[in-house]
């Protein structure tokens, strides 16, 4: 099949909701109709829209009202001090989507999700992380005057996930996931994307306002191979992101749409969102 690349530029800043809501209506393959669509909504609508056509199976009449009845927060655990929070899918064998955040924004994004009638899936957001830590790959030297390091902990967080954490996690879910993703925001998205070269556990994944500006990781995603092809990569930026008199962060944009490049013409079907606003801002939308 011929992959898709789609580059919006929305009036909403840049948002994790959005990515798993791209993630989980890309995955619905068999209603062609809604990718269709896509690219004439904008905000909140846009992505109200697609779910919609998702659930419904049709985008030429009113549809049925075939709305998922989400579950609340299933149960916590904790791993290695890392609190691990569950929220199931209505209906079993459903998608699992990961999402590694710096607070604990898993209940926030599951809501608006929930909220929107996007389909049934489950979300398991893992918080308490070392954030400079456990989301980098390799360590390089503070970025900021009197910053902290970053040093390389993403391989070991990576094997505690895998071992640990998703078979926990999945042990509280009904029946067997239909796939799985992994999300994450500013390092989390940087670790996100690391992850595939490392493991075939993911096969969705969402870098949202993703840290590619990290030295050598486009290098090192252009010279290697996922362990297994993903079948669809969201990324995200704010558009003044790499406005700012740091030389290392300046490259975050020009980087992150050539990463996007490369996967799309390697046959993954792509979508990278330019949102007004910086780094910061609107974290959870």
């Amino acid at each position: 099949k011929t992959a898709k690349s789609k580059r919006l530029k929305l009036c909403n800043t840049a948002c994790v909701r959005k990515a798993l809501g791209v993630l989980l209506c890309r995955s619905q393959a068999d209603h062609p109709a809604a990718s269709s669509e896509h690219d004439k909504r904008d905000g909140q609508a846009e992505n109200l829209l697609l779910c919609k056509q998702c659930i419904s199976g049709s985008s030429g009449r009113s549809p049925e009202r075939r709305w998922p009845i989400f579950a609340s927060l299933t149960n916590s655990f904790s791993v290695e001090q890392k609190r691990v929070d569950v929220f199931e899918s209505a209906a079993p064998n459903k998608p699992v989507i990961y999402l590694n955040t710096y607070g604990r924004e898993g209940a926030q994004i599951f809501q608006y999700l929930t909220d929107i009638g996007c389909q049934d899936f489950s979300l398991v957001a893992v918080s308490k992380l070392e954030w400079n830590h456990d989301m980098v790959p390799w360590d390089i030297p503070p970025i900021f005057k009197n910053g902290a390091s970053y040093t390389s902990g993403a391989d070991e967080y990576l094997r505690l996930l895998i071992n640990q954490i998703i078979p926990k996690a999945e042990s509280l879910l009904q029946g067997t996931p239909a796939w799985r993703g992994i999300a994450g925001y500013s390092l989390a998205g940087l670790f996100a994307l690391y992850s595939i070269y490392q493991t075939d556990t993911f096969s969705r994944v969402a870098s949202v306002s993703g840290s590619l500006w990290f030295p050598g990781i486009k290098e090192y995603v252009v010279s290697r191979t996922p362990v297994k092809k993903p079948a669809d990569i969201f990324f995200s930026l704010g558009d003044r992101e790499c406005r700012t008199q740091n030389s290392l962060l300046r490259c975050v944009q020009q980087n992150t749409e050539s990463i996007e490049r490369y996967y799309h013409e390697q046959g993954i079907d792509t979508t990278f969102q330019l949102n007004p606003g910086n780094h910061f801002k609107d974290v959870v939308q």
